[in-house]
Parts: C-alpha cells; structure tokens; sequence
C-alpha cells in the first residue's frame, strides 16, 4: 500500500480563496440589521443584497466559465481574486443603496467561475487518487465561511461597523491572489470543447430535474439563515452582540450536515434525496414555533443547519450523474441552481420581514417552496429512481 499524499500547500491556497469569497457571499446575514440602518433601508431591502449576488452567480457563472477556460487558468484566478478584491473595496466604502447593490453583483460575478475553474486547478495539483479530495478541500473553505467567516465578519460589524467587515474579506482576498501568483504554476491552456456539445446535455431531462430538485429543496435555506439576524433579535430577544455565536452554532450544524449528508448519499442517494429535504422543512416549522424562546430557538436553529446542508451532497451527487458529457457545465449550472433558491430566499424573507407578519414568520413561509420540491423528488424518485454511481460513472 502507497503512503497517504499530503494536500499540497497549493490546495489550501484555493481553500483561502474559497473562504473569503464564501465569505463576502454569506456575511451579510450576520450584519444585514447593520447595513439596513446605516443606509436607512428596510431589512428587506438589504436582504436583496443576497438577491442581487445570488443572481450574478446564476447568470455570470455558466458565461464567464465558458469564456474564460480556454485561457490560463492562473493568470484567470488571479484576475478574479482581483475583481473581488476591488468589488468589496467598493462595498467596503459604499454609502448610497444602489453603489452598494452594483459592488455586490461584481463580487457575486467572480464565484462561480472562481470555484469552476478552481475546482479543475485542484485536481491539476494531485495525483488522480486524490482529485475528489482536492475538490473537497478546496470547497471546504465555503463551509468554514459559514462557521467561522461569518460569525467572524458579524463580531467585527458589531464592533467597528459592517464597512470594517467587508475591508477585511477584501483583504483576505487579496491575501489569496498574492498567494495563487506566487504559489500556483502556470496551468496549460487548453482547447475546450464546443459549446454546442456541452450545451447538448441539457437535452437529457434528468439533468433538468435534478436542477429543479436543487432550486426547490434548498431555497428553504437562504430564507431562514439569511434572515437570522431579525429573528434572532426580533423574536427570540437576544442582543446584537449574541449572534456571533449563534452564527458560529448554525456553522457548526453545516459543517456536520455536509458530512453526514455526503455519508448518506453514499450508503443510499435515493432516500437521501428525499429524506433530507423532508427533514428540513419539519426542521424550520420546530424554529417557527419555537423562536420566542431564546435557547429552544438556537438548539433548533442548529439541527436545521445540519439538515440542510446535509442536502447538499446527495444534490450534487445527482446532478453529476445525470451530466453526461459536460460534468464541469453541469455542475457550474449546479451552482446557479443553488443560487436561483438563494436569490428566492432573498426575496421571500425580504417580503416577510417587511410584512405585518415580520419576522417570526420567516421560518414558516420558508417551508413552502421545498414542500413542492419534496413532492417533486419523490415523484421523480419513483419514476427513475437515483442507483449509486459506479465508478465508470
């Protein structure tokens, strides 16, 4: 048996990189009271800062990927890092609503062909043995966004101004481009493959429904973690102050749900396909019900963190599946499905926060959309039921 490869130092450079624009992407949640005060915005409209970057992802993500693989993937990297260095710079310095708006969908233009691209970079520097654990590795940088990014960027909003906040993930990113040009060799070019042929395997239906069940299942998500803030303080009474922990228990919920959704689309994609989102949804009516009371609502707020992100795996598992020819597109367009539900979360809780109902209400109206998504899968399980991929697959 060969002795066990080390991640090389390069991997983790993408892993920083990872983290800081996970970051900019998740943080507004920790300081979304913040941003709408100073602005003199209603909360709903700072939510549609989550809107407005989520849909750069869906519509920039599959383009810019397309155009920008044909050239070094390096210099490519760099050039992003660089984008969302300058973008948050601008977010950072914001003082009118529509600047701000602008910066946030040029940051959220670098993500999705940031993380594609990054993702086939990872898999350059390792052995083929090691390629999904280098992809992993580097994608684990989003999930510790959400522990520590996060609750991190929220601490720092609270004491010098949420401005702070997005002057730190700029230099975090900057950090990571400096990093990626000094550490990470040149990367070949390479002649893609035609447009048209990738395109083509969107004519297979299961890929189409397997972004469906991705939009549908996770849009639950966005509209209760990124409305926790209001929730928190509105409903179950804490202080500002205490949502950095709370954000840093929810964190630790997506960290364990990620592995053991991953465990569980492994053993059984199927029934992980339709019990996970299920989970969620009784999930976020136990919030509902309990959020005036304060401990009840962060010890549920965290089994909702590890039911919902243990629906990531078997999602991604299946998109795969169905890729055909063109896995790379595919799961780029994977992104921009997860990020259609988060631009629908964004909106979703934004109307409710703004209504009578306000937001005590959020968790509840979270649960409707992945109701039709449940129904959806399990339709869709039944007529083609989702076996385990092979290792030809």
């Amino acid at each position: 048996m060969a002795l066990k490869s080390k991640m090389p130092l390069q991997v983790w450079i993408l892993t920083l990189a990872a983290f800081a624009i996970g970051t900019a992407e998740f943080v507004i949640a920790g300081i979304l009271t913040q941003v709408s005060e100073t602005l003199n915005i209603s909360e709903g409209q700072a939510g549609h800062l989550i809107t407005g970057y989520a849909l750069a992802i869906v519509i920039g993500g599959p383009i810019l990927t397309l155009w920008l693989a044909r050239y070094d993937k390096r210099k490519v990297l760099i050039g992003l890092m660089g984008l969302f260095v300058v973008s948050n710079l601008i977010t950072a310095f914001s003082t009118d609503y529509s600047v701000l708006m602008f910066s946030r969908v040029m940051a959220g233009l670098t993500q999705g062909p940031f993380y594609g691209i990054g993702a086939v970079v990872a898999t350059r520097l390792v052995s083929d043995k090691m390629a999904g654990q280098a992809v992993g590795q580097m994608f684990a940088g989003l999930t510790l966004a959400n522990v520590l990014g996060v609750p991190g960027g929220a601490w720092i909003g609270n004491i010098y101004g949420w401005n702070v906040t997005f002057m730190v993930v700029a230099a975090l990113g900057a950090l990571a481009a400096a990093a990626i040009a000094a550490a990470i060799p040149k990367q070949a070019s390479e002649e893609p493959r035609s447009i048209r042929s990738q395109i083509a395997a969107f004519k297979n239906p299961q890929l189409i429904a397997s972004l469906a069940i991705t939009t549908l299942g996770w849009v639950g998500f966005m509209t209760f973690y990124g409305y926790i803030a209001p929730i928190a303080e509105q409903v179950a009474g804490f202080e500002r102050s205490s949502l950095t922990w709370i954000l840093v228990i929810v964190g630790l919920g997506l960290v364990v749900g990620n592995t053991i959704g991953g465990k569980t689309a492994d053993r059984n994609l199927s029934a992980s396909l339709i019990g996970w989102p299920a989970a969620m949804i009784v999930a976020l009516v136990v919030v509902g019900l309990v959020a005036p009371q304060p401990y009840l609502f962060v010890t549920a707020a965290f089994v909702f963190g590890i039911v919902s992100f243990a629906n990531v795996p078997p999602m991604q598992m299946r998109v795969m599946k169905h890729g055909g020819d063109a896995p790379e597109l595919a799961a780029t367009a994977n992104i921009s499905a997860f990020n259609i539900a988060n631009a629908m979360g964004g909106i979703i809780g934004g109307i409710v926060v703004d209504s009578t109902w306000g937001a005590g209400y959020i968790p509840f109206a979270a649960i409707i959309l992945p109701t039709f998504g449940l129904l959806f899968i399990i339709w869709q399980e039944r007529k083609h039921p989702s076996k385990q991929p092979t290792a030809a697959e």
